[in-house]
């Protein structure tokens, strides 16, 4: 496998993630409901806070329209009740006029002092459907007009969907220099072109490691055509105990009470649930063998009641740290963490694996936060 070239400093680190439960997605048996996990600002705010206190450098906080917070709203009640950690904000395109959206974020960026990265989505909105090239246009230009709003005095945009004659954009300028850094998935023609374009890191859900080096080259290819380079990330669930045979015990405990039909029920009702890559899970979880296993310690029983990210590292501290150092070889530097309770699972990882990878904090690394300020601390834990 080709190691694909990356763009900033501090190639040899990884910016490691977790992942705050927003959108109801916490379970300790998967697809039964549990009130003390169910998504709310008390909750989720503790995941968040165990993240930091565990060194994570990023939370990913994702978006839905069916369930859970809302993501920017959360994003700015952490401001205040962190310090070291960034967060990974989920943005869905043309849910907010761009603009507003160029000023909103900006807004963030100061509350955090340049601890925010943003992951761009383009998909439906609740009680419609659209088509997959309107919307990809609607990505382009949302994102075009976002980068204008963040560098320049005024906005001069005349696309197929919007279109501003000299818009000024006044001082709400980003905190971080050309603003937050832009993670992007997706495996459509149309999603390698946006994040080719536009993006910073692709990001890409667990499959076999063939399947994800061709994503990573065709992505690579798309941005070679705008003179570009990406960095490489990993969204994947995770399950470390001291041994294999616990590990693989607690796999088998988190599916044993559910019911596949419901499970079917959580899956289909992500608007994300028709899309190439949910078809891609599906896939993997065909061609894994009868316990689930797809590749040694890569386990597809997640995606079993999730749409989505569908699969998790299964095995002891040393195996997953193995595993996500395998990947790391590929070209891979970040990496979107969970696992199920999420608290529970934060400090298992964050106490067995994470202390022994070197880690960074990629708008640190890309030069993204003022020069003149330092670096945000690492939190207890991590390594520099």
């Amino acid at each position: 496998m080709t190691i694909v070239p990356v763009t900033s400093a501090d190639l040899d680190a990884a910016e490691v993630s977790w992942f705050s439960a927003l959108c109801s997605d916490d379970y300790e048996f998967l697809g039964v409901p549990d009130g003390a996990l169910r998504s709310s600002w008390e909750h989720c705010s503790d995941i968040l806070k165990e993240a930091e206190a565990q060194g994570f450098r990023n939370i990913l906080c994702p978006s839905s329209y069916q369930v859970g917070q809302d993501t920017l709203s959360f994003v700015a009640g952490g401001a205040p009740i962190t310090k070291d950690i960034n967060f990974l904000a989920a943005i869905r395109c043309g849910e907010m006029q761009p603009i507003m959206l160029a000023r909103t974020v900006a807004t963030l960026d100061h509350m955090l002092r340049g601890r925010l990265t943003l992951n761009v989505i383009s998909s439906d909105f609740p009680g419609q459907r659209e088509d997959s090239a309107y919307r990809y246009q609607r990505s382009h230009e949302v994102v075009e007009i976002l980068k204008q709003a963040w560098t320049q005095d005024e906005i001069t945009y005349d696309g197929e969907i919007y279109q501003f004659d000299k818009v000024p954009t006044g001082p709400a300028k980003p905190y971080q220099t050309g603003g937050p850094l832009l993670y992007f998935g997706g495996y459509s023609p149309p999603a390698l072109e946006l994040c080719g374009k536009h993006c910073d890191v692709y990001l890409m859900w667990p499959e076999p490691k063939d399947q994800l080096a061709e994503r990573m080259k065709a992505v690579n290819a798309v941005a070679e055509q705008h003179n570009r380079t990406l960095d490489y990330g990993l969204r994947v669930h995770v399950i470390v105990r001291d041994t294999e045979q616990e590990a693989r015990e607690y796999a088998d405990h988190l599916v044993s009470k559910l019911d596949d039909e419901y499970g079917k029920l959580i899956r289909d009702r992500a608007h994300n649930s028709i899309s190439l890559g949910v078809a891609h899970q599906a896939k993997a979880r065909e061609l894994a063998d009868k316990y689930g296993y797809v590749e040694p310690h890569l386990w597809t029983g997640v995606g079993r009641a999730r749409s989505g990210c569908g699969a998790a590292l299964v095995g002891s501290a040393d195996q997953v740290l193995s595993e996500l150092e395998s990947y790391q070889k590929m070209g891979m530097r970040a990496f979107i963490l969970s696992g199920y309770p999420h608290i529970d699972e934060c400090k298992s990882f964050g106490q067995r694996v994470l202390p022994q990878m070197k880690t960074v904090s990629l708008p640190h690394a890309y030069g993204r936060v003022p020069a003149e300020l330092p670096a945000t601390p690492l939190a207890a834990g991590a390594r520099v």
